[in-house]
C-alpha cells in the first residue's frame, strides 16, 4: 500500500511539473511574439513628438518612504530627471525613525506648504506638508506611520492629476520611463493600470540618480535574482499581458488611473502585498460588473531597484511576497473559476493559486518523497531520470529562453560576458537556489496560516554613486 501511494504521488508531482513548465513555455511563446510586435510598433512611434503635441494625461508620482535615508536622495534625483510634460513628485514620509525627512529638507530645501490636503481615503494623520524651493514639482508629506498602503493612500488624497505612478522610494526610473509606461493610456481609454519592467541595479554605475552603465554585481545572490527578474518580467508578465490577464503590477513601478483606484477603495492597509491585491481587486470589480477595462504590462520602461545581497534579507523579501500572494488571492476569491470573470477567473487566478501559491508545498513534498523512494530503492532509474529532467532541465530551458528574449529585444546587458554569466547562473539556480526559495515560500505559508503576517524590515545599503 505504501509503495503504491508513493508511486502515485511521484507520478502526480511529475505531471504537476509537466503542467507548470508547459504553461511557462506557452507564456514564453506568447511573450516572444508580443515583444517582437511591440518593438516593431515602437520603432515607428515618436514618443516625444506625441507628448509635445499635448496627447498626455498629467501624472503624480507617489514614493512612500520609511527609513530610506540611504537611498532617498538618489531616488528623488532620479524622479526629477524624468521626461514628462506635466507631473508632480510626492514623497510620503511614513513616520520614518531615521534621518529620511531631515535629509530631504536639507538636500531639496523644503519649506512648509499651504497646499490643501483632502482626505478621500482614510489614512493616519498628516503632520506636515512641504514644498521645495528648488523644484516646484516636488512635495513631501510627513505623516504618522501606517504602512506602505496607508502612505500610498495619503499620496492619492494629495495628488492633483488623473494618473498616479506608484514607486518604491529605493527605485530609479529611466529618463523616458514615464513616457513609455503611460503610452497605453493614450492609445486605449479603457486602460486603468500599467506596469513596467523592474531590473536590479546592484553592480550598475549610478550618477545623479540615474543608471549610467549597466553591469552585473559580483554577488551571487544578486546574479540569481537577475535571472529571476528577467524570467518573471520578460516572459511571465509579458505572456499574461498577451491574453489580457496581468494580475501583478510591481509596487516598484506602476501607473494607475486615479478614478479607478478611488472606485475600488484605494490600497488596503490590512494586507501585506498591497500592490498585487489592488490589481486583483480591480480585476474583480471590473470583471464582475462587466465594465470595459484593461490592465497592461509594458516591457521597456525600466525601473532599477536594489536587490538583497544576502540570504537573510532575501528570505524576508520572498516570505513577504508569498504572504502577499496569499492575502491577494484570499481577499478576491470571488474570481476563482468564476465564468463571469472570463480568462482572469478561469485561467490566471487558478494558475496563481495552484502553481504559485501551492507550488512550494507540492515542490518540497515532491523532492522529499522522491528522495525517500530513491534511498529505499522504491523508484526505478528511468523514472528518476525523467523526474530530474522535468524538474531541472526545464528550468534551465526557461531561464535560457528569458536571456534569449533579452538579447533579441532590449539588450540591457551590453557585455557578452555578462550574458554568459547569467546563462551559467540560469543553470546553477536549479541546484539549490530554486529549492531554497521554495522552502522559504513554504515557511511563509505555514506562518501565514498560523497567523504570523509580520515579515520584519529590509536593510538598504543604498546606491553607490560611481563616476
Amino acid at each position: 500500500m505504501l509503495y503504491q501511494f508513493l508511486t502515485f504521488y511521484n507520478w502526480g508531482v511529475l505531471i504537476y511539473f509537466f503542467l507548470l513548465n508547459g504553461i511557462y513555455l506557452f507564456l514564453t511563446f506568447l511573450a516572444y511574439k508580443a515583444i517582437r510586435e511591440y518593438t516593431h510598433h515602437l520603432s515607428s512611434v515618436n514618443l516625444k513628438r506625441i507628448f509635445e503635441l499635448g496627447f498626455y494625461k498629467p501624472l503624480t508620482v507617489i514614493a512612500p518612504a520609511y527609513n530610506e535615508a540611504a537611498t532617498i536622495v538618489s531616488s528623488v534625483k532620479s524622479l526629477l530627471n524624468l521626461q514628462y510634460p506635466q507631473f508632480e513628485i510626492l514623497v510620503v514620509n511614513d513616520g520614518s525613525t531615521d534621518q529620511t525627512l531631515e535629509i530631504l529638507k536639507q538636500e531639496f530645501r523644503l519649506v512648509p506648504s499651504h497646499r490643501v490636503y483632502r482626505e478621500k481615503l482614510k489614512t493616519q494623520p498628516i503632520q506636515a506638508v512641504y514644498g521645495s524651493l528648488l523644484y516646484p514639482q516636488l512635495h513631501v508629506l510627513d505623516k504618522q506611520n501606517g504602512g506602505k498602503a496607508d502612505a500610498l493612500n495619503a499620496g492619492v488624497n494629495f495628488s492633483q492629476y488623473p494618473l498616479l505612478c506608484s514607486i518604491d522610494a529605493d527605485s530609479l526610473i529611466e529618463t523616458e520611463g514615464l513616457l513609455r509606461v503611460t503610452r497605453p493610456f493614450l492609445e486605449d481609454q479603457s486602460v486603468i493600470a500599467a506596469g513596467g519592467t523592474v531590473r536590479i541595479a546592484n553592480g550598475c554605475k549610478v550618477k545623479n540618480g540615474r543608471v549610467t552603465e549597466v553591469a552585473l554585481s559580483k554577488n551571487s545572490w544578486v546574479r540569481f535574482q537577475v535571472v529571476e527578474y528577467l524570467r518573471a518580467f520578460l516572459f511571465g508578465r509579458m505572456g499574461w499581458n498577451s491574453v489580457n490577464a496581468v494580475l501583478v503590477i510591481s509596487g516598484a513601478f506602476g501607473v494607475f488611473l486615479k478614478s479607478a483606484v478611488l472606485t475600488v477603495g484605494g490600497y488596503r492597509s490590512d494586507c501585506i502585498g498591497e500592490d498585487m491585491e489592488l490589481v486583483v481587486r480591480m480585476h474583480r470589480h471590473y470583471r464582475l460588473n462587466k465594465l470595459p477595462y484593461r490592465v497592461v504590462f509594458v516591457p521597456d520602461p525600466v525601473c532599477w531597484t536594489e536587490a538583497p545581497e544576502d540570504g537573510q534579507v532575501l528570505s524576508k523579501q520572498r516570505k513577504r511576497w508569498q504572504k502577499g500572494l496569499y492575502d491577494s488571492l484570499k481577499s478576491n476569491k470571488a474570481l476563482f473559476f468564476n465564468p463571469r470573470a472570463g480568462i482572469v477567473g478561469l485561467l490566471a487566478y487558478p494558475f496563481f493559486f495552484f502553481f504559485e501559491l501551492l507550488g512550494p508545498v507540492i515542490e518540497i513534498s515532491g523532492y522529499c518523497v522522491f528522495t525517500y523512494c530513491l534511498v529505499m530503492g522504491l523508484v526505478n532509474w528511468p523514472f528518476a531520470v525523467l523526474f530530474l529532467t522535468v524538474a531541472v532541465l526545464m528550468g534551465v530551458v526557461l531561464s535560457a529562453s528569458s536571456l534569449l528574449l533579452e538579447e533579441l529585444s532590449f539588450k540591457r546587458y551590453p557585455k557578452t560576458q555578462d550574458i554568459l554569466i547569467l546563462f551559467l547562473y540560469g543553470i546553477l539556480e536549479n541546484f539549490g537556489y530554486r529549492q531554497l526559495l521554495a522552502w522559504w515560500r513554504l515557511v511563509a505559508l505555514v506562518e501565514y496560516v498560523r497567523g504570523k503576517k509580520a515579515w520584519g524590515t529590509m536593510d538598504r545599503k543604498g546606491f553607490t554613486e560611481k563616476f
